[in-house]
């Protein structure tokens, strides 16, 4: 992932490059979630309107963090230059050409959410409802906002002007510019829609708990305290996928250009998802879970209860570390701090780990042929998170600054000195 960060000095004792994202914003959009949360469950605010304004107590407070402490907006990479504004009027013809091509950007993505009859059931009309309220505003806002910026970009013709151009039959358009934009929305179609269908149901369950019954039982404290990590994570988030503006220093760099990385990428999501009830991924048939098996024995149920929620912990963590430029299959800038300090995925690493742990394959409630096909499903799965991995380095590593973060973690990373030790 992009930063603004030199090739570190390899003979320094800590050769990364700099984190593009600082400790302190995350730190402020975690206090900001919390705080909302108290409210919520103070007031019996569970609905989807409430789970909405957490996603702004997330991002807001970021936000502020970053500008006024941070300073992002300085930053070299936002390609910005404060103090070389031109005049609106010698900007105006290529801010119109940019506009016709976010327009028709957005347009086609009315058009694919409109097609498709997936996204207007179930938890999915809840995003449509919000992308449908918010498409007049953003229609309006998008004018002054192209306007203003386009007065202060080192470079403006960016994907929205090559496509624009492309339109409109103007010379000088670059194929290459108009695919990375293409390739850009079409990260925040897919996944911003998924994300806000899920925004309600885990706030809603964590703010409906009752702390007077899952205090008595170790099953439904873990479970709880799942929640609670998951949405802190659902928060994080969608608040990446929503701000991806250049002032922010939080657009995207780059989306990946490998059909190879979407791939395994599409399959762990609706409506594409391999490991649903009855997807060939589908490991669950002939299994059941950690509290089952460990029910008469209340201390190994009270420690890998402990276990799940810190491996959800570090997912969590793991999200929250972005700040507000979380977002799969794109650059935003590299990230070298919190768990990405011991473990290049750690995101992944915890998921799996919380998979196996829970599940546990190889017990069974049918035959060891059932068992046999758990694992080897649960392993599939699993290779499907470590292709995902490999695809995604494959992008970041045509950065400078990854390579150099990678290498050190070669060197010095916790989890991937144990792998090859493992490896021998």
């Amino acid at each position: 992932m992009e930063s603004d960060a030199p090739i570190p000095n390899r003979m320094s004792p800590d050769p990364r490059p700099q984190s593009a994202v600082s400790h302190g914003a995350g730190l402020a959009g975690l206090v900001g979630v919390l705080a909302w949360i108290g409210f919520a469950r103070h007031f019996g605010m569970d609905g989807p309107y409430a789970a909405l304004v957490n996603v702004a107590a997330c991002g807001l407070p970021m936000v502020i963090w970053s500008l006024l402490v941070d300073k992002v907006h300085r930053s070299p990479t936002t390609g910005i230059d404060w103090s070389a504004g031109k005049p609106w009027r010698a900007t105006l013809d290529l801010s119109l050409t940019k506009l016709a091509g976010l327009w028709a950007t957005w347009a086609g993505i009315a058009v694919i959410y409109g097609a498709g009859r997936f996204y207007w059931q179930g938890n999915f009309a809840f995003a449509m409802w919000c992308f449908t309220n918010a498409a007049p505003i953003l229609f309006v806002a998008s004018i002054p906002y192209v306007l203003w910026i386009d007065r202060y970009l080192v470079e403006p013709h960016d994907g929205a002007w090559h496509l624009g151009a492309w339109l409109t039959g103007q010379a000088g358009v670059e194929r290459e510019s108009i695919y990375g934009h293409l390739r850009a929305w079409g990260v925040k179609t897919f996944f911003l829609a998924f994300m806000l269908a899920i925004v309600p149901p885990g706030f809603g369950d964590f703010v409906r708990g009752d702390v007077a019954i899952v205090l008595r039982d170790p099953v439904a404290l873990s479970s709880w305290l799942v929640t609670l990590m998951f949405l802190i994570d659902v928060a994080f988030a969608t608040v990446g996928y929503l701000l991806t503006f250049r002032p922010l220093d939080s657009h995207i760099r780059s989306a990946n250009p490998y059909a190879a990385a979407w791939m395994p990428a599409l399959m762990c999501y609706p409506p594409f998802i391999l490991m649903t009830t009855g997807g060939p991924l589908d490991y669950h048939p002939g299994t059941s879970d950690w509290a089952y098996w460990f029910q008469w024995h209340p201390i190994l149920l009270a420690l890998i209860g402990a276990t799940l929620v810190g491996l959800t912990a570090i997912y969590a963590w793991a999200t929250m570390a972005f700040g507000f430029r979380f977002s799969n299959l794109t650059n935003r800038g590299i990230l070298t701090h919190g768990p990405y300090a011991v473990s290049r995925h750690p995101a992944y690493l915890s998921k799996n780990l919380f998979w196996w742990i829970s599940t546990i394959p190889v017990l069974t409630l049918g035959s060891v042929v059932d068992a046999a096909r758990a694992t080897l499903l649960m392993a599939a799965v699993s290779g499907v998170y470590y292709w995902r991995a490999k695809t995604e380095e494959r992008h970041l590593k045509l950065d400078p600054d990854y390579r150099a973060y990678f290498d050190w973690m070669t060197r010095n990373g916790l989890v991937p000195r144990l792998f090859a030790k493992l490896r021998g």
